[in-house]
């Protein structure tokens, strides 16, 4: 079981890796997503006992699971929502802007800093479809 649940956190965490190494915004944010899951699994299986709720009454005797791991779960599971909301916000602030989710390559990089050095991107409007860029 240890070794099960060992191997299912670090397959999410290496596919998570994997996925934010890309140039695409929403490979990239689903990689956050199987990363903050991985750490949400492992945090889980580290404080794994079985018992009954802690709830009180309790019974004598018997073993009580631990509520800390429960309430650090719930607490990655709150924190991994916000951060993947506002990494969404903020993707699609990227694609109304710029008209694509795909990162820039590093030789286009430097030639279009050059020429666009301390301008800004023009805003369309709102009802008009992205353009598509030349890739020259």
């Amino acid at each position: 079981m240890n070794l099960l649940l060992a191997l299912s956190v670090a397959v999410l965490f290496g596919a998570g890796t994997f996925l934010m190494l890309k140039h695409d915004l929403i490979r990239m944010a689903a990689g956050v997503l199987m990363i903050s899951n991985a750490v949400t699994l492992f945090i889980m299986s580290v404080g794994l006992s079985r018992g009954q709720a802690p709830i009180y009454p309790l019974a004598e005797g018997r073993p009580i699971s631990d509520p800390v791991v429960q309430s650090l779960t719930l607490t990655a599971i709150v924190i991994s929502f916000g951060l993947t909301a506002l990494l969404l916000t903020i993707i699609y602030r990227v694609y109304t802007l710029y008209g694509t989710l795909r990162g820039p390559d590093d030789a286009t990089q430097d030639d279009h800093h050059e020429e666009t050095a301390g301008e800004l991107p023009a805003q369309r409007p709102r009802n008009e479809p992205p353009r598509e860029r030349s890739r020259a």
